[in-house]
């Protein structure tokens, strides 16, 4: 079995980094859905679609634990696909997300107020507080929508990124904790780092490596079953020059195909 590697952009291109530094041994597919991104601005019901071709697509190449890297795709669809699509369509497979490692990353040094920087769609789904309250009843979460940081670093345009990094942290100065809740941020976490310099900045890519270790520590059943030849493969739905500009930055010799 392959580790499959879903995102509807360029974010999960640097978490897919992240786990391949943390755990090269094994066989890796990633698969963008470029050709709909952004997923933070669309229903829930387009983003369940569009998450079930891409879950088929993996499982179709080999892939038996699945890492899906949107936080907007976690948010709405993991719980569905653990649920109900697994144990029909592929009860092999595994698929985790991420808005759990980051909540218990988050909590590692603040349980009082906490932010959330995150698309439209996962700010709707209210996803974090839900999650955070279950752990911390009485914290008090943030969470604001950034719709203009998405289409920014896809475009490759790390100016207007800042521009808009610079208007939203506004909202965060006395923040503690500011969770970075989309995989395209931690692209611009140092950004948010220099407007918010007494803030602990928790982006996902500081952090997947280390819980994927550990999840495969903690299921033998599933580390056995994964195959180790160290390949990687990079498919995406839709090319764009800013997307490979990103990408040769995150990995140079890196060979997109199209899907």
């Amino acid at each position: 079995m392959k580790i499959g590697v879903f995102d509807s952009g360029l974010g999960g291109l640097i978490i897919a980094r992240a786990l391949m530094e943390a755990l090269p041994q094994y066989d890796y597919v990633y698969y963008g859905d470029t050709a709909h991104v952004p997923y933070g601005e669309k229903t829930s019901g387009r983003i369940l679609a569009y998450t079930l071709d891409a879950m088929r697509f993996l499982i179709n190449e080999g892939c038996g634990l699945i890492i899906i890297a949107c936080n907007t795709a976690t948010a709405i669809t993991l719980r569905y696909l653990q649920k109900r699509f697994c144990p029909k369509y592929a009860p092999h497979v595994k698929i985790l997300g991420v808005i759990i490692p980051t909540v218990e990353t988050a909590l590692q040094t603040s349980t009082d107020t906490i932010g959330v920087v995150a698309t439209p769609a996962t700010v709707r789904s209210d996803i974090y507080g839900i999650e955070l309250r279950k752990i911390v009843p009485a914290a008090d979460v943030i969470s604001l929508a950034t719709p203009r940081l998405v289409p920014a670093i896809e475009a490759n345009d790390f100016s207007g990124a800042e521009q808009a990094i610079a208007e939203y942290i506004k909202t965060f100065q006395n923040v503690p904790v500011l969770i970075l809740g989309c995989t395209h941020y931690p692209i611009v976490k140092d950004l948010f780092q220099k407007y918010l310099p007494h803030t602990r900045i928790v982006a996902q890519d500081d952090l997947m490596g280390d819980k994927l270790t550990d999840y495969l520590k903690r299921h033998s059943e599933i580390e056995t079953k994964l195959s180790r030849g160290n390949t990687r493969r990079f498919i995406v739905s839709q090319l764009s020059p800013g997307y490979t500009q990103v990408a040769q930055k995150l990995f140079p010799n890196i060979q997109l195909e199209l899907f």
